[in-house]
């Protein structure tokens, strides 16, 4: 009972993150697109809309199961760029929070990996998966 309790648990604050990230996009479009334009990213807006949509189907396979393994890699690699693109090495000089940042994203992989591996659990998951 208590490793079901942790696996939903673990879903849920995926689901969470990728949600306040998805809201936070949908709310402030132009705000997300002129943050990735920042980096010399090209297409911006397109990049934004793109990425919100990305979370709210990772939220959807975090709270369903539903291709759970293949979404929880899916958003590692996610993070991954995130770290290089948005807190990478060029953003560490004089200032320090930049690299904590950077290395948070790890830590999220890390929980991300490990969940792509163990699954989505054995209650309250569909049963649908490409692997």
């Amino acid at each position: 009972m208590l490793n079901t309790a942790a696996i939903l648990l673990a879903r849920l604050i995926f689901a969470f993150v990728f949600a306040m990230a998805a809201f936070f996009k949908f709310t402030g479009m132009q705000m997300t697109a002129d943050y990735i334009a920042s980096i010399g990213f090209p297409a911006p807006l397109f990049f934004a809309w793109v990425a919100a949509f990305f979370e709210a189907g990772l939220v959807v396979a975090f709270l369903t199961g539903a291709y759970f393994r293949e979404a929880a890699l899916l958003a590692g690699v996610y993070v991954i760029f995130l770290a290089f693109a948005f807190h990478g090495p060029a953003r560490w000089e004089g200032n320090e929070m930049e690299f904590g940042f950077f290395v948070d994203h790890f830590t999220f992989l890390a929980g991300l990996l490990f969940a792509a591996v163990h699954g989505a659990g054995d209650r309250l998951a569909m049963r649908r998966s490409l692997v």
